[in-house]
């Protein structure tokens, strides 16, 4: 699983803020990276694509995957916004913004995954922040932006850091680096394939290309 873990010459240029930003994006890539070596091979074998992040939610972890109209007033919370993720540890729940997830299923999947990365990283799994919820607004569970380097290393910059945290996670999940690698020589990449290959939006993809130093 090394492969790629070192080549980030754009990132290390970058002031010192930024750099502890992208040390911190490391440490939950290799959290996401020891929590896909512990999914059971009947689950995931590690190998075939896209990542079962909803069977991966329920059956490793034990969270029910749910969606609804309104996560704003499911979670007790003044409008003013969308909520596109909802964690409630206590219940065991993710839930997902129904309309979101109709109109883009690929945010469905990283939304899942965003989620997961709080459980895991926040919440420990029901141990930590078990009682509480977590909810997440549109503008941070953000799979990509525009594209271009200075875009990518700003926008890290704007999530709050357990944010930061979950979409890294999510990110990695859904694209194990070594099996980006892997698809990216297979398809000499081509964005589009690749985006169906693992089902993610081509947002997330650039930046995923980006963060892994992957050329385009």
């Amino acid at each position: 699983m090394g492969r790629g873990r070192q080549a980030l010459p754009g990132r290390a240029r970058g002031g010192g803020a930024l750099n502890e930003t992208i040390a911190r994006a490391f440490r939950a890539e290799a959290v996401a990276e020891r929590e896909l070596e512990r999914v059971p091979d009947w689950l995931w074998d590690g190998q075939e694509l896209p990542v079962p992040v909803e069977a991966i939610a329920d059956s490793h972890y034990g969270l029910l995957v749910r969606e609804g109209e309104d996560l704003a007033q499911l979670a007790g919370i003044e409008s003013g916004g969308t909520v596109s993720g909802l964690l409630l540890p206590g219940a065991r729940e993710i839930w997902v913004d129904a309309e979101e997830a109709e109109r883009v299923p690929a945010r469905r999947r990283f939304t899942i995954g965003h989620e997961l990365g709080h459980w895991v990283l926040d919440c420990r799994q029901g141990v930590g922040r078990s009682a509480g919820l977590v909810h997440c607004r549109s503008a941070q569970v953000r799979e990509g932006m525009d594209a271009g380097a200075d875009a990518h290393a700003a926008a890290l910059e704007e999530y709050p850091p357990a944010e930061l945290d979950a979409n890294q996670f999510a990110a990695a999940l859904l694209m194990p680096r070594e099996l980006v690698l892997r698809e990216h020589e297979r398809l000499r990449g081509d964005e589009r394939a690749l985006c169906a290959t693992f089902r993610v939006s081509r947002l997330a993809l650039q930046r995923r290309l980006w963060f892994l130093s992957i050329p385009r």
